[in-house]
Parts: structure tokens; C-alpha cells; sequence
């Protein structure tokens, strides 16, 4: 048995990355920041044409999946870009309407997969349990909510009438939005509605841990590189024992991460996601740490294209299921939660 990407799996995350290299995506991501969509969405749009959410859908909507091993791999690379946009809930609004078979969530299946999957736009999601704000609604076509009683609406964007504020954020490219209650088309409602809401909701929470884990592994590049720079007492500050001891935790905690995504890309089993998302989202919030420990005070600086990164990895770490939620979910998938019997 071989726990490896396949050759396929490989050059689908190497057709993104060359993708993202080839764009100007710090630029994309300030411009994100202060309002100006129109550089990220042009990134977008080269990212939907190139298949980046085909794995999300079904062939019957245009999509290529649901192969949720080849867009972890892809997520890893969008966070290694730092991409700005709801990419994660894009992705996750095409697994949950795929999976409203028949009657008006079929329909409406029919109706939005297609475009998101190859069109170019851009989705916000809000599902229970997910936290109370949809990112980026401001700023995407379409912005989808799930309801505590299973009902599924549906916000035409951008700058929807139900969203009733965007607030900021520690990452000034993530533009989290309050929505307004009871709004929208409502397109679903019944038992399947959020049936399909838990299984995109897994989707994301998986797609966020492959992307905090391309998060960690841009910082850690950058902050590698730059104590090969740096020179203290005559010596680049990479040859202390401190740095490198500081690096090489970094590392160790992104590559205990890796196996862990991949096994929850594979099982999409609730608390394997749940242990993925832990596990990355903590190496990623500790490559910031070490990454602005390295740098010092010029990390700090809004000119530092590392900024950009530092100022993602908190947020994403607590997108999508903050660690104590996420701790939650896998101690009650322990036989002794189960049977209600304590720990020893």
C-alpha cells in the first residue's frame, strides 16, 4: 500500500501552484484588503478555468469529484499563495448543494454548482455550527445560509441586501459578515438540508486545514531564508542553536500535520478532520510565532510581504472549528465517550 499522492493528485497541486506563482497574488491580497476585489477575482476566475473546485462536484454539474484528496492538495498551495477570498467556502457550497437530490434543491443545484465549479463565482457560506459570520459575502456572487431548522437560503451579491455588516478582522484580507436573519430565497428546507450542511461543513473545516497547512510552510520558507540573511556577530543567525532549534520544531509540527490531512482528505470521518484541522491549524499559528521571533521588529511591518502570511494563521486556525471545538470532536469519538464511561 501506498500512502503517497498519486501522479495525478501531484501535478493537479503543481498546476495551481505554477498558476499562483505566476499571478501577483500579494498585490491581489492588499488590494482584497482595501476593498478592491477586482485583482483577486482576476486570479479567481484563472483559478476556476484551471479546474481548482472541478473536485468539489460531480461530473453532473461540471465537476470533476467529489475528490476531496486532489482539493486538499490544492488548498494547500492556494494558503501557500495566501490567496485571498472565500476559496474554502466556494468550494464547500458546491459539496453542499450537490448533495440536494431532487425537488427545489436539486433544482437548485442545477442552478449554481455549473457556475461556481467553472464560472468564476465566488460563494460565501454561513452553516451551523460553522460560527456566525459568512466571509467575504461583500465581495462574492453568491452567499449561501443554512439554518438551524434545516432550511437553506440564498443571498444574490455582490454586496447582498443581507448582509448587515462587515466587520474587520486580525487579517484585513478575511472580511467576516454579519447577516441579516430570516433573509434570502429560501431554496431547501427539510432533514436533507442539513444532512448535506454536516458533510460540507466537514469539507470545509478539511479544506481550511489544508490550507493553514500551506500557510505554515510559507512561512516557515520565508523565515528559513531569511536567517540565512541576517547576519549577528559576523555569522548568519541561522547557525545559532536557538534559531535552528526554533526552526526545526516548526517543521517537525507541519510534517506531523501533513499525514494527518491526508488521512481526513481520505476518510472525510468527522474526527479525523476534526484531529487534521488541530494539528495544522496549530503548526500554522506556530510558524507565525517562530516566523515573527526570526524576524524581529521587522516582521511587524505592513511592507514585509510576510505580513501577509503572519496575519492569516490565528484566523485560519480558528476558521472553521477553533482548537477547543475541534479537541471536542475527537475525544467524543473515543470508544469511552462513546459508552459515557470516564478516561483512565
Amino acid at each position: 500500500m501506498r500512502f503517497l499522492p498519486t501522479e495525478e493528485q501531484t501535478d493537479f497541486a503543481r498546476a495551481v501552484r505554477a498558476l499562483l506563482a505566476a499571478a501577483d497574488v500579494p498585490a491581489a491580497v492588499r488590494a482584497w484588503s482595501a476593498g478592491d476585489f477586482a485583482p483577486g477575482r482576476t486570479v479567481w476566475r484563472r483559478l476556476a478555468a484551471a479546474g481548482l473546485f472541478a473536485p468539489a462536484a460531480p461530473e453532473a454539474y461540471g465537476g470533476a469529484g467529489p475528490l476531496p484528496v486532489e482539493l486538499a492538495a490544492a488548498m494547500v498551495e492556494v494558503g501557500r499563495a495566501g490567496m485571498p477570498g472565500p476559496v474554502v467556502e466556494t468550494a464547500s457550497a458546491a459539496v453542499l448543494l450537490s448533495r440536494l437530490e431532487g425537488g427545489p434543491g436539486g433544482e437548485a443545484a442545477a442552478r449554481f454548482v455549473p457556475r461556481l465549479v467553472a464560472g468564476g463565482e465566488a460563494a460565501s457560506l454561513l452553516l451551523p455550527g460553522g460560527g456566525p459570520y459568512a466571509l467575504d459575502a461583500d465581495a462574492a456572487e453568491h452567499c449561501f445560509a443554512v439554518d438551524a431548522a434545516g432550511r437553506l437560503h440564498a443571498y444574490g451579491g455582490p454586496h447582498p441586501a443581507g448582509v448587515a455588516a462587515v466587520l474587520r478582522s486580525a487579517d484585513p484580507a478575511r472580511r467576516p459578515a454579519r447577516l441579516a436573519p430570516g433573509g434570502g430565497e429560501v431554496l431547501a428546507a427539510g432533514p436533507g438540508v442539513l444532512a448535506a450542511a454536516r458533510a460540507a461543513g466537514d469539507w470545509a473545516r478539511l479544506l481550511t486545514a489544508a490550507q493553514c497547512l500551506g500557510v505554515g510552510e510559507a512561512l516557515l520558507e520565508r523565515t528559513a531564508r531569511y536567517a540565512r540573511q541576517r547576519t549577528q556577530f559576523g555569522m548568519p543567525i541561522g547557525a545559532f542553536q536557538a534559531v535552528k532549534h526554533r526552526l526545526a520544531d516548526t517543521l517537525l509540527a507541519l510534517e506531523f500535520a501533513r499525514p494527518l490531512v491526508w488521512a481526513a482528505a481520505l476518510s472525510l470521518d468527522a474526527a479525523e478532520v476534526a484531529a487534521a484541522k488541530l494539528a495544522a491549524g496549530g503548526a500554522a499559528y506556530g510558524a507565525a510565532l517562530t516566523a515573527l521571533q526570526v524576524h524581529g521588529a521587522i516582521g511587524y511591518t505592513e511592507e514585509l510581504d510576510l505580513s501577509l502570511w503572519l496575519r492569516k494563521a490565528r484566523p485560519l486556525r480558528d476558521a472553521w472549528g477553533t482548537p477547543r471545538e475541534c479537541r471536542t470532536v475527537v475525544a467524543g469519538s473515543w470508544p469511552h465517550a462513546r459508552r459515557g464511561t470516564p478516561a483512565t
